[in-house]
């Protein structure tokens, strides 16, 4: 194990004492934690700084309003219930039409109107929340997902997550949904994730847990070689996100929306590392070449620039040997 500690360190990646100590700890304000883990107060500040997120319906925080879910709703079939405070993914739920009485989630199942209002009441409730403390429902539009996407997801929206340290995106990855993961793209429930190569948008193949994947699952299609569309308005959304929360190390989750282009969806504090593994590839020396430019006032989309340029997808064997 000690041994596998200092391949893993010499191959330059960053472990979860480090990123909270010499990163998060330091250029993370805890006074700006809230805006971020809120996503509803999350949502309101993109919107002023003129950031593409999807459409709010509406937020339900009162138990009392979860009866009143239709009113809200209008003649809307299709929208997604998330905690306001939650983490992780927890307690989203994906409605994609209605049959008469009944609402059809993501995996095409048939739920009564009492079951999605005691979904609204647990949520309320902070059973999905940081801490467990009360929360509120969001209720946001549904994504359709970019076409580009079709043989790469399983019925879900796949996503894509930007590590930004100082304002300068420094490593990326897609998160697939697949059929364990229930449509959701979340690593943790079995979605997969794929390396993007900062230079050119294109996939440098997929990870599922910590085996190397190179096929979809449900699809069968290749997962490397792909290219993100917008690839570079992808960029300068995540750089802009740095001054809209005023946070220096923090992870921008995007989606692709096949009318409206790029939305960001959420922004995280504590991105994890899982991005590492996607990548096949440490994040320390990314981090350390933008440490290096020492404190420059340099716009967005010049940031996002200087990333694609300069941290583009070096050879990955110093971290495929180490975990060997």
């Amino acid at each position: 194990m000690i041994g596998l500690l200092r391949r893993l360190r010499s191959a330059g990646v960053l472990g979860l004492n480090c990123r909270n100590g010499d990163y998060i700890l330091q250029y993370n304000d805890r006074r700006h934690y809230p805006l971020v883990d809120d996503k509803v107060l999350c949502k309101q500040r993109l919107l002023r700084e003129n950031l593409p997120v999807p459409e709010l319906i509406g937020v339900i925080g009162l138990m009392h309003q979860t009866s009143r879910i239709n009113d809200l709703l209008g003649d809307r079939s299709e929208f997604v219930i998330k905690p306001s405070r939650g983490s992780g993914g927890d307690g989203i739920m994906v409605v994609t039409g209605r049959r008469g009485d009944y609402f059809i989630d993501s995996d095409g199942e048939m739920i009564e109107q009492d079951t999605l209002e005691h979904h609204l009441t647990n949520v309320i409730g902070g059973l999905y929340s940081l801490g467990g403390q009360p929360d509120a429902a969001m209720l946001e539009s549904l994504v359709h997902f970019d076409p580009a996407f079709s043989r790469l997801t399983y019925h879900g929206v796949p996503d894509i997550r930007v590590i930004v340290y100082r304002g300068y995106p420094v490593m990326a990855m897609s998160r697939l949904p697949t059929r364990l993961s229930h449509g959701k793209a979340n690593l943790h429930q079995g979605a997969i994730g794929v390396g993007i190569d900062l230079a050119s948008g294109m996939t440098i193949g997929g990870v599922s847990g910590n085996s190397a994947v190179s096929i979809h699952p449900d699809t069968g299609a290749p997962i490397e070689g792909f290219q993100i569309p917008g690839w570079g308005r992808i960029l300068e959304m995540s750089a802009r996100c740095h001054e809209a929360v005023n946070l220096g190390y923090l992870g921008v989750d995007i989606v692709l929306d096949r009318d409206l282009g790029p939305l960001i969806l959420e922004l995280n504090a504590r991105p994890g590392l899982n991005v590492q593994i996607a990548n096949r590839r440490g994040l320390r020396a990314q981090l350390d070449a933008v440490d290096a430019l020492g404190d420059r006032d340099e716009p967005p989309e010049q940031r996002a620039e200087w990333s694609a340029r300069q941290l583009g997808e070096p050879p990955r064997d110093l971290l495929v040997q180490a975990l060997s």
